[in-house]
């Protein structure tokens, strides 16, 4: 084998692999929830753990973006009673778009929570709105 061809053939194979092993898609995800509530790293773990590479495919990071809203608190009997509403919008650029093509929402109370049990049932929510969301578009 010709001696100056092999630094081209390692080149070239580097270039192949690097191709074959792709980056996980970068999904646009926000989170329009009081902090009190969730705040923004726990809501965009909950999508980012849940959203499969395979849905970028279908719905491309580009064009559509995944929003979060909770809403909720302590009632006036001291319940936490919360709704949370995952949704997969249309983006324009970083702009998520409130045009809404998938929306789930989920509800939940929890009589004599402590504000730590709150938040839990808050996630619990979210998780259960987001994996709805993803199981419609699968």
């Amino acid at each position: 084998m010709n001696r100056r061809l092999t630094p081209f053939l390692l080149i070239s194979a580097l270039l192949l692999s690097a191709n074959v092993m792709a980056a996980a898609p970068k999904f646009k995800v926000k989170n329009n929830s009081p902090a009190v509530l969730i705040d923004d790293a726990s809501a965009t773990a909950i999508w980012l753990e849940t959203l499969p590479e395979k849905l970028a495919k279908q719905y491309p990071v580009k064009k559509w973006g995944y929003l979060s809203e909770v809403n909720g608190g302590f009632d006036e009997h001291k319940v936490c009673v919360v709704a949370a509403r995952a949704m997969m919008v249309p983006v324009s650029g970083k702009n998520f778009i409130y045009e809404p093509k998938k929306t789930a929402v989920t509800l939940g109370t929890q009589a004599g929570a402590t504000a730590e049990q709150c938040n839990a049932l808050t996630k619990a929510k979210l998780k259960e709105a987001v994996h709805a969301i993803v199981a419609a578009l699968d």
